[in-house]
């Protein structure tokens, strides 16, 4: 006895979940390597040469202007000043001389008991001496500034920082006592790249001057700045310009040297999303599936404008009505027919997210 047994085989067709790409606006951020310094910070030096007598502050102290910081040895600038005195007065007294035997000679010549020349060498002697008055008066006051500088005093209210040289060091003129900043704001220098700089100042993204400041433990400063600068020359050799954004520092947190990163908020207007999950790369290049009205799956490239976490804002590639596999991109192929499910991204994405 023979049978055959007839087997009629049927294709299975699997079904999947789409989404249509997220239209919506949103902020994203750009970090940016900053570099802090006080708003107020200089460097205190000696204008003259001496010995350190005293030190009227400590590091970390807070000055007020025209308080008195060092004190050099200033007897032997003392000495110059009461030598530049003397010089001064007699000069005026050689003046006054001269004056009077002036006044004699014009008696004279009126006379006609003298010359008119021996009157005018008179005159000139007595220009002259004026002028040796002049030149005794500068060196006095040259001679008393040279002894003011023998007294150090703050520039402006601040802290005062490092003192590196203490009583009876020698110090040279030109160096280096102290420094003092005002910290109660600060600035924030910070590099954009030209692209980065263009897209700042483009209309098509939303320009705001306000910034914010990640500190170097990467907590978030609890003030924004506001960006109040831009230089006008790009670095040729870095391809970057330079931003300078200032910070208010009421409690005295950051300070002038420190390191963070300038957080530049910005807008993408009309922006397309999908899910990271819905896209796959063949050689650099980033793919979706996207699935016709018949359910047939068809290989697309996409260009991708910003990653965010879980979704990709598209560039190009895609439209807001165009279909496209949800997940399960590795277990299809083109070409591949498919039950399409339509589900709401943003539920489909909360529900992923929960799970």
């Amino acid at each position: 006895m023979a049978s055959c047994d007839t087997k009629k085989e049927t294709d299975t067709v699997d079904t999947h979940e789409v989404v249509t790409p997220l239209l919506k606006d949103t902020t994203y951020s750009n970090e940016y390597v900053a570099e802090i310094q006080s708003v107020k910070y200089v460097e205190v030096r000696s204008k003259v040469k001496g010995f350190i007598e005293k030190i009227f502050v400590d590091e970390g102290q807070p000055v007020k202007e025209g308080q008195l910081l060092f004190s050099l040895n200033y007897l032997e600038f003392e000495k110059e000043l009461q030598k530049a005195n003397a010089a001064y007065k007699n000069a005026i007294a050689d003046v006054k001389v001269s004056e009077v035997e002036l006044k004699n000679v014009k008696l004279l010549v009126e006379k006609n008991i003298v010359s008119e020349t021996e009157l005018d060498v008179i005159k000139a002697k007595t220009d002259a001496l004026k002028a040796d008055v002049a030149e005794a008066l500068a060196h006095k006051e040259q001679a008393a500034l040279h002894l003011s500088f023998t007294q150090i005093k703050a520039p402006y209210h601040g802290i005062i920082n490092r003192i590196p040289n203490k009583v009876g060091s020698l110090i040279a003129e030109g160096d280096m006592l102290t420094s003092i900043s005002d910290s109660r704001e600060v600035f924030a220098y910070f590099n954009l790249s030209e692209v980065d700089y263009l897209n700042y100042i483009s209309n098509k993204e939303k320009k705001t001057n306000t910034v914010s400041l990640k500190l170097a433990n990467h907590a978030l400063y609890d003030h924004d700045g506001k960006i109040e600068m831009i230089e006008s020359e790009i670095d040729h050799a870095t391809g970057n310009i330079a931003f300078r954004a200032r910070f208010p520092n009421p409690d005295g947190i950051l300070k002038h040297g420190a390191n963070g990163k300038v957080v530049v908020n910005k807008q993408l207007k009309n922006a397309l999303f999908i899910p990271q999950k819905s896209t796959f790369e063949i050689q650099d290049k980033l793919y979706v599936f996207v699935v016709n009205q018949e359910g047939v799956l068809a290989q697309r490239n996409i260009i991708p404008k910003m990653r965010f976490p879980d979704f990709y804002a598209v560039e190009s590639g895609l439209s807001k009505d165009d279909k496209i596999l949800f997940e399960g991109v590795a277990n299809v192929k083109d070409g591949a027919k498919i039950e399409a499910v339509y589900v709401d991204l943003v539920k489909a994405m909360s529900l992923s997210t929960n799970d």
